[in-house]
């Protein structure tokens, strides 16, 4: 491709701000980036509070978040934040150490069977399916793998695996399957209270392949990477470092692709572009909670387009910003299993202390509102539950500075996984001049969006 090209990115987040730098990496120095909002970083938000910065977003981030290490390396930056610790209340806020056996003598065989299935799931994944943590999903459904690899050399892989289409099933009848179902009580830690559904209804394509074996096993030993000035900074200085920053403010009303051109009107004027990346939400089927619309709603979406992204569903995740009397303030973050099940639908699953130092701090509190097989908790009542739930924690809200309900996760469901929606959506790159990137065609965390921008790039410019 022409270097010259007129590229226009559609996001300001992890997956857009990726694209244009790996796009600059290449020579295209003709791109422009278009952010609907007054910031970067999309799910990597951290305001400010007394001097300091929260996350009402993501978090923190593992040694093998490599697309977040070559940003990292292009700023000139490091994750220099606090240590993160955690510890664990029951649903009555009493605190427990479910994995520690001199604390649980009862469940000391569940607890050993536990440790024994964890191995056979390392051990089955690197054999039985083998490229299963490849980035994105391209031919997951079809029994291949392409893509590259999730090590330090991130090396080009692919290859056939007839048992790769068991990931389309749910995380659950996946451990089922294979003998390991007592492994969820490790990996619904990170997964689910981290806003990421629930392993009855999601497909577990998504699950392994964010937190593949040693991801998740660097959340259990607390192996974490963090920014003192939060997710977002990581972003801003992306951000400040492109030779073309993201436009804030960028309210795109229509896209026509006609003739081999793009034309995006944006806040009133139509600019040409030869080339588009997607990396914004492409479909939003209540035009609320954090996306007013996707894609489909102001570009001259196709038929096929519009077919395959209204199959597109995605997480209600609530996020309060919380202050507290002295008194009242918790010790460290804990995590509430009891909560991270569907019938406690809209109860606190964790709370986030980030500073060790501090207590006139922000605590963060996070909860689902959504099962795909379930009434939604309306986002006001959940945001009461979780503060009845900080009561019964014994860690009581004085006041609330900040609440954020975000379009969140986009994913499928089995049976379209299992039918090939990544392989038909995969078949449509550049077919209207256009490329998907984003949360859908990877996962909903910064280094899976950032990695497979890094992909997309390499695959087709």
């Amino acid at each position: 491709m022409d270097k010259k090209t007129r590229i226009c990115i559609i996001g300001g987040g992890p997956a857009g701000l990726s694209a244009g730098m790996y796009l600059e990496q290449k020579g295209y120095e003709n791109y422009t980036i278009l952010e609907r909002s007054d910031r970067v970083g999309g799910k990597c938000w951290s305001p400010h509070y007394n001097g300091r910065r929260y996350e009402m977003g993501a978090i923190m981030g593992v040694p093998s978040y490599y697309a977040v290490k070559d940003v990292e390396d292009f700023c000139g930056i490091t994750h220099d934040g606090p240590k993160l610790n955690r510890n664990y209340k029951n649903r009555d806020g009493k605190v427990i150490e479910p994995f520690e056996p001199k604390k649980n003598i009862l469940k000391i065989p569940r607890l050993l069977k536990m440790k024994k299935q964890i191995k056979q799931l390392g051990e089955i994944l690197e054999t039985k399916y083998k490229g299963y943590d490849v980035n994105g999903h391209r031919g997951v459904s079809e029994g291949r793998y392409d893509g590259y690899a999730v090590t330090p050399g991130r090396e080009k892989v692919e290859g056939v695996n007839e048992n790769l289409k068991d990931l389309a099933m749910p995380f659950k009848d996946f451990c089922a399957k294979n003998g390991v179902e007592l492994t969820q009580d490790v990996w619904i830690g990170p997964y689910t209270s981290f806003g990421y559904g629930y392993f009855d209804e999601i497909p577990a394509a998504y699950v392994l392949k964010y937190l593949d074996f040693q991801t998740c096993m660097n959340f259990v030993k607390v192996n974490l990477w963090t920014w003192k000035d939060g997710t977002q900074y990581i972003w801003e200085q992306l951000d400040a470092h492109l030779k073309n920053p993201a436009r804030l403010n960028s309210e795109i009303s229509h896209i026509e692709r006609v003739n081999g051109k793009v034309y995006v009107t944006v806040n009133g004027n139509t600019e040409e572009y030869d080339k588009l990346i997607v990396t914004a939400p492409l479909y939003c089927a209540d035009g609320n909670n954090g996306a007013t619309n996707g894609f489909v709603d102001y570009a001259d979406a196709r038929d096929d387009e519009k077919e395959y992204f209204s199959k597109i569903d995605y997480e209600r995740y609530t996020v309060q910003a919380v202050l507290t009397k002295p008194e009242d303030h918790p010790e460290i973050s804990y995590y509430v299993f009891d909560n991270m099940v569907k019938e406690r639908l809209g109860h606190l699953m964790v709370y986030y202390r980030r500073w060790k130092d501090q207590i006139d701090q922000v605590i963060t509190t996070y909860a689902l509102r959504t099962h795909k097989d379930m009434k939604e908790v309306p986002y006001e009542e959940c945001n009461k539950m979780v503060l009845e739930d900080l009561k019964t924690m014994k860690n009581p809200a004085s006041e609330v500075i900040n609440k954020w309900s975000v379009y969140y996760f986009p994913h499928i469901y089995s049976e379209d996984y299992r039918n090939g929606w990544y392989e038909k959506v995969e078949a449509m790159q550049g077919k209207y001049d256009t490329y998907y990137a984003g949360e859908i065609m990877s996962f909903g965390d910064m280094d899976e969006t950032a990695e497979y921008s890094r992909e997309l790039v390499d695959r087709f410019f």
